[in-house]
């Protein structure tokens, strides 16, 4: 069992305080305390991570329940405690009664680790969302793609959602026990489905090779934390109701814009398991599942679909569909009306990433139509 030395530095304190007790005027007293709290860390806070959670009278199973506290709740972090395997901080929470107690550590996130999250957010903070998604069982968030004790910021519950504003391919040398626990078991070995493809000269599959890790962003309503990153193999993708039987098993949609304007109302709720949205106009990309990799990075997408919407036969049309294209994120689409512009990160056909300006419009109240830029290199089918 470890605990700080609390009571050596209450010591110090009380002595302290004795000491600038005969003073008075201009706050000296009050400034040593503050000083000295910061030297005790009950200047730490920490910011309750779950839906609810309690504060207890101690650590022990039968400890009695003092304070139900909620997410986004702050607390005063006074002291902290291992036992048995289990962290627990000593907080005192910012009620009437400035209650004090026990709360497991796992349903706080402490003040350092929040701003690491913050700016993670704010390098990302003008990107539209790629995607949104949701957890299918509990998840670590982190402060970067790869499983290691030091980049944890702490554990989401199952059925979270939130945007998805990135992701990146990592060589899979993990094998997961359960989860996405930092204490899995790791190796370099062969993976024996990409070894049987290369003798039977087939193409290696992206999932063989790699694992996907998604940056996301966060509702304060879902998390205090606002951004970090989440292993690939808990998130499910929450594509829009009408376009999700549109994609295949052999190319999924990774990216989604609306190519028209929506409701607000019909806006997902990040307290809902379901995406459900108007049927509309949209710009997909897709990807496939074979390795494409180029010097070692892989396209984000290989496939562009311009679907449109006609809302007197109520069904979706194709206006436009590129395939075995090379592209990186992000999507953007400007634009409002009956006229966008979207922009796409492709390899042109000198080898080059350049940004290629696309447009749909709508002319004389028909179909919309795609107007397609030139240079675009696309892969010869084998």
């Amino acid at each position: 069992m470890r605990v700080r030395n609390s009571a050596a530095k209450l010591f110090i304190f009380i002595a302290l305080t004795l000491f600038v007790s005969a003073f008075s005027g201009c706050g000296l007293v009050d400034a040593v305390v503050e000083n000295f709290s910061s030297v005790v860390g009950l200047s730490e806070t920490g910011t309750v991570t779950t839906n609810t959670a309690q504060i207890r009278s101690s650590y022990a199973v039968v400890a009695a329940d003092l304070l139900e506290v909620k997410r986004g709740d702050k607390l005063d972090i006074l002291d902290q405690i291992e036992f048995e395997k289990v962290l627990w901080y000593r907080v005192r929470a910012g009620d009437e009664d400035k209650t004090e107690g026990w709360i497991e550590a796992q349903n706080i996130i402490t003040s350092e680790l929040l701003e690491k999250s913050i700016e993670i957010a704010q390098e990302n903070k003008d990107l539209p969302a790629q995607a949104t998604g949701q957890l299918r069982a509990a998840s670590n968030l982190r402060l970067s793609p790869e499983l290691s004790n030091e980049n944890l910021l702490y554990r989401l519950d199952n059925g979270s959602t939130f945007e998805i504003i990135d992701w990146q391919f990592v060589p899979k040398v993990q094998t997961l026990t359960g989860d996405d626990s930092a204490n899995s078991n790791r190796e370099k070995s062969k993976n024996p489905d990409i070894e049987a493809a290369k003798d039977k000269n087939e193409p290696e599959k992206l999932e063989d090779k790699y694992d996907v890790w998604y940056r996301v962003r966060l509702d304060p309503s879902v998390s205090p934390a606002p951004a970090g990153w989440l292993f690939g193999r808990q998130v499910e993708l929450q594509v829009p109701s009408d376009i999700v039987f549109y994609q295949s098993n052999s190319r999924k949609f990774v990216t989604w814009q609306r190519l028209d304007s929506i409701a607000t109302d019909d806006k997902v709720s990040h307290n809902t398991s379901v995406k459900i949205s108007r049927p509309g106009s949209w710009v997909i990309l897709s990807r496939t599942n074979e390795v494409k990799a180029r010097d070692g990075v892989e396209p984000e997408f290989d496939g562009i679909l311009f679907l449109g919407y006609d809302k007197i036969r109520q069904d979706h049309y194709t206006i436009r569909r590129i395939d075995n294209v090379w592209g990186l994120l992000p999507l953007k689409v400007d634009g409002s009306g009956d006229k966008r512009t979207i922009l796409i990160q492709l390899l042109n056909t000198e080898g080059k990433m350049e940004e290629k300006k696309f447009t749909v419009s709508r002319e004389g109240g028909g179909n919309l139509r795609a107007t397609v830029p030139d240079g675009i290199f696309i892969e010869s089918k084998k």
